[in-house]
C-alpha cells in the first residue's frame, strides 16, 4: 500500500510540475476530472473505513470528522462529508461502482445518497431504480439529473415530498433593515413558486434597463463614430448589480402605481400526463418540479396547462404553419425544456425557436422539425451554418 501511494504522489507531483498551457485541451480536462472523482471516491471509502475502525479515538478525537479536521487540514464540514459519502456508498452499489470508475462525481453521491435515504419508501424504491438513477447520473448534463431525480422522488413517496415542500414554503422569510448611515440590507428565502414570480418579473425589468443602457452607450459611441463595446456599456452606465437594485426598486414603484384591480402575475404550471418516464409530473414553466400540494393554493390564480404525451417523444399535432406559435411553440417548448446546445441550460420560456430543417430548404413548421436555441446559440448557430449571418448581424446590430 505504501508503495501505491507512492507512485500516485510521484504522478500527481509530476502533473502538477507540468506547465499547463502544455495540456490545455479539452481531452486533459476530462481526464484529469475523472481521475480526481476516482482519487475522491478512495478518499471517501477510505474515510469510512477509518470511522469504521475507531483508531481516531486515539489521539483523543471525539470522531473520524474530527481527526480528518485537524490531521488533514480541512473544514468541519468537509471532513463529515467524506464520511458520510463514504457510509452511504456501502448501501449503492451501483453508485458505488460508478463513483470509483470516476462516472459521476461526489456531489452526484450526494444527491444519489439524499434521495435513497428521504424515506423508508424512497428506500426501497432505491433499489428497484438504482441502475435508472445510476444512468441518469452517467448520461445526463448535472441539472437535468438532477431534476430527474426530483421527480422520481415525488413519484416514490409523494407524502414525504409534500411535507418537504411545505416545510420549504413555511420557511420564506425576507429581512429588510436600515443601517446607521440609512443604507439598506436585503436578505430573503422564498419558496419556489413565489421566488419564480419574483425572479421572472426583476429579470424582465432588469432586461428593460437593460436595453435603455445599451441604446445610451450607442447614442454616445455613434458621437464619435465608433461602435459600442460591453467595456464602454460597463463605463457609461450601471453595473449589473446596480441594475438589479434599480430594477427591484422600479419593481416596487410599479406595484405602488397600478390600480388595486389590475391583472396579477400568474405562474404557467405544466401538468405531463402519459410522458414515459411518469405517470404525471407538475412542472413551473420554468420545468422546475412541483408537488399537487404546492399547486392547490394557486388553483384560483394560476394558468394551467395539460400536456398529453403520445409516444415518447411527441405531444401534439398542429396543421402546417410557418412561425411555432401557440399550442405548437408550447409543445416544442415542452419536449426540449432547454436551449438544445449541449452548452446552455436556459430555459425554454427564455429561448428561441429554429427550425432543424430550414423553410428554405423545405422544413416544415412541425413539433418534429422544432427546436430551442437561446439568443447567444441561436446566432451562433446560424453564423456557423448560414453564409453571410455573421455580416448582416453586425451591419443591423
Amino acid at each position: 500500500m505504501d508503495a501505491l501511494l507512492e507512485r500516485l504522489s510521484a504522478v500527481v507531483d509530476a502533473l502538477a510540475g507540468l506547465e499547463p498551457t502544455s495540456m490545455a485541451d479539452g481531452e486533459m480536462v476530462v481526464v484529469l476530472s475523472r481521475v480526481l472523482a476516482q482519487v475522491e471516491a478512495a478518499v471517501c471509502r477510505q474515510s469510512a473505513a477509518f470511522d469504521r475502525s475507531g483508531s481516531w479515538a486515539r489521539g483523543g478525537a471525539q470522531n473520524a470528522a474530527a481527526w480528518i479536521t485537524t490531521e488533514c487540514r480541512v473544514d468541519r464540514n468537509s471532513a463529515r462529508r467524506r464520511v458520510r459519502l463514504g457510509r452511504a456508498l456501502r448501501a449503492m452499489d451501483l453508485v458505488d461502482a460508478a463513483f470509483t470508475a470516476g462516472r459521476i462525481t461526489a456531489t452526484h453521491v450526494d444527491v444519489l445518497g439524499g434521495a435513497r435515504d428521504h424515506s423508508t419508501r424512497t428506500a426501497v424504491a432505491f433499489g428497484r431504480d438504482e441502475a435508472r438513477l445510476v444512468f441518469w447520473a452517467t448520461t445526463l448534463p448535472f441539472h437535468r439529473f438532477k431534476r430527474n431525480v426530483d421527480e422520481w422522488l415525488l413519484e416514490a413517496d409523494e407524502d414525504c415530498v409534500e411535507a418537504d415542500a411545505q416545510a420549504a414554503h413555511d420557511g420564506r422569510r425576507l429581512h429588510l433593515s436600515q443601517s446607521l448611515d440609512d443604507m439598506w440590507f436585503l436578505d430573503g428565502v422564498l419558496d419556489p413558486i413565489g421566488g419564480e414570480i419574483v425572479h421572472d418579473t426583476l429579470t424582465a425589468i432588469t432586461d428593460e434597463l437593460f436595453d435603455a443602457d445599451w441604446a445610451e452607450a450607442k447614442a454616445k459611441a455613434q458621437l464619435h463614430g465608433e461602435r459600442p463595446t460591453g467595456e464602454q456599456l460597463a463605463a457609461l452606465t450601471r453595473s449589473p448589480a446596480q441594475r438589479r437594485a434599480d430594477a427591484l426598486v422600479e419593481m416596487a414603484t410599479r406595484a405602488r402605481s397600478v390600480p388595486a384591480d389590475a391583472r396579477r402575475p400568474q405562474p404557467l404550471f405544466t401538468v405531463l400526463v402519459g410522458e414515459a418516464s411518469f405517470a404525471r409530473t407538475i412542472e413551473l414553466a420554468s420545468g422546475t418540479t412541483t408537488t399537487p400540494g404546492q399547486l392547490a393554493p394557486w388553483l384560483d390564480d394560476a394558468l394551467f396547462e395539460r400536456i398529453v404525451f403520445d409516444g415518447p417523444s411527441r405531444v401534439l399535432d398542429i396543421g402546417e404553419q410557418r412561425e411555432f406559435r401557440g399550442a405548437l411553440r408550447r409543445a416544442v417548448e415542452v419536449l426540449g425544456r432547454e436551449c438544445c446546445s449541449d452548452y446552455c441550460s436556459r430555459p425554454a420560456l427564455q429561448c428561441e425557436l429554429d427550425h432543424v430543417i430550414p423553410v428554405s430548404n423545405g422544413g416544415a413548421t412541425t413539433q418534429e422539425n422544432g427546436r430551442l436555441y437561446c439568443a447567444f446559440h441561436h446566432r451562433l448557430h446560424h453564423a456557423e451554418n448560414h453564409p453571410g449571418f455573421r455580416e448582416h448581424a453586425e451591419r443591423v446590430a
